[in-house]
């Protein structure tokens, strides 16, 4: 028998806002995390403005061990750790837990380990070198890592799941978790996913050619979702963390509800018509959309609200004609739109959790965060959607469903529903 899914905490490090409190304030007010980087214009990047959580290693100190945090380098997992424990103790549990959590697992997604640590190890080849990287790097440069960091300090016993779909990585960690309460093996889950950009991978993305180059000296109108000056994302680091459960195991503890997941889809276009390893393809991402719909149960006239990929690239346009063609609506009939993208930047395999902390906190106080630095919407996108559903400054509405997606690398879509807890 399926069981009903709600969503009972949120944790977030995000590049304007550290904490959940600060988060919120941020993105009701339209306020930019992205900064000018001075390290980027030395390393001469086309693109010199990033979304940088405002993070010190102090921070953690009331979250792990002297320990563990003694020769911990990885920022990404730092970040997880952070927003995971802040979402744990958000639902109303203690960090240290005596006991073995047999019902609660983790699912949490990160692109690729922190290349700081890996290039710190890999300068030492040499047999006599590499003794000396001592005894923590291993565990910080494998993908698992910050799954491990969270796990063993809260004592989960449940699946244990590091997952990694680029873009997609954080929504995909969400419905995992959904899927594995849903169907009866936890009974609480741990989701999200964390992202450290820094000057190696940051670098990578800065040789494509797809980075934001024309607002280096206004980092935050350089992030331009929609609008028909976007000049391609701006990278962003950070993690977002929920902590999903049974409702009857909720409900029996007293939990807080935020909100219900209702369903979602993860699916691939397989890199066919039209779909490459850099584009989603838009047949697998109608049909993303669709299956997301049918498995919630609920009409594609209910969405009230769409927290879109968005990115600021020209695959903007083709996103919101795949929404309208997946919900059959367009014009003043088309939900809101959002993009999270336009005041923290694009933060990978994290995008999707962070999103869906912005999302859930939505649904909770009933408003549509605004869309910043449209100040030229592509004409495009009006024809389809129209002006006044792409909100500017931030909008108190009713919202009683709303659908995420992302959209990664390698063609892989995700796409959730969400509802207000009835």
């Amino acid at each position: 028998m399926s069981k009903r899914v709600v969503i009972t905490g949120l944790g977030v490090v995000a590049p304007n806002g550290m904490n959940v409190p600060d988060f919120l304030h941020s993105i009701k007010n339209g306020i930019s995390g992205i900064k000018y980087v001075p390290q980027f214009e030395e390393l001469k990047f086309n693109c010199q403005v990033c979304g940088m959580p405002q993070f010190e290693w102090e921070q953690l100190r009331n979250y792990i061990t002297e320990t563990s945090l003694y020769g911990l380098k990885g920022k990404g997992i730092a970040f997880g750790i952070k927003a995971a424990l802040d979402a744990w103790m958000d639902a109303g549990n203690p960090i240290v837990s005596e006991e073995t959590l047999y019902e609660t697992g983790c699912v949490f997604g990160s692109s690729v380990a922190d290349t700081d640590v890996i290039k710190n190890a890999i300068t030492r080849v040499d047999a006599k070198e590499s003794k000396k990287l001592g005894s923590r790097v291993v565990e910080q440069i494998m993908n698992s890592g910050v799954t491990a960091y969270i796990s063993g300090r809260l004592g989960l016993g449940n699946k244990i799941v590091s997952n990694s779909s680029a873009c997609a990585t954080g929504t995909q960690a969400i419905l995992m978790g959904y899927e594995y309460i849903k169907y009866g093996m936890a009974k609480r889950m741990v989701v999200g996913s964390s992202e450290y950009v820094d000057s190696y991978v940051f670098g990578a993305f800065d040789s494509m050619r797809v980075l934001s180059r024309k607002f280096n000296d206004q980092p935050e109108k350089a992030s331009r979702p929609m609008s028909i000056s976007a000049g391609g994302f701006v990278p962003g680091s950070g993690a977002g963390a929920l902590i999903l459960e049974d409702l009857d195991f909720a409900l029996a503890r007293g939990a807080k509800i935020y909100g219900e997941v209702l369903g979602g889809s993860n699916n691939s276009g397989g890199q066919r018509s039209g779909g490459t390893m850099t584009a989603p393809g838009a047949v697998g991402v109608v049909k993303c959309i669709n299956d997301a719909i049918t498995e919630a149960n609920i009409r594609a006239d209910d969405i009230d609200l769409i927290s879109g990929h968005l990115t600021a690239t020209i695959a903007d346009k083709q996103e919101i004609q795949n929404w309208s063609d997946a919900l059959g609506r367009r014009g003043e009939d088309f939900p809101m739109v959002n993009s999270l993208k336009s005041m923290i930047g694009h933060c990978l395999s994290a995008a999707g959790s962070i999103e869906m902390v912005a999302a859930v906190l939505q649904l909770e106080h009933q408003f549509v965060h605004p869309n910043i630095n449209i100040e030229d919407p592509n004409p495009e996108i009006i024809d389809l959607i129209t002006a006044n559903n792409l909100p500017t400054t931030m909008v108190n509405k009713e919202i009683n469903v709303l659908a995420k997606a992302n959209f990664g690398f390698g063609d892989v879509n995700t796409c959730l529903i969400i509802s207000k807890y009835k």
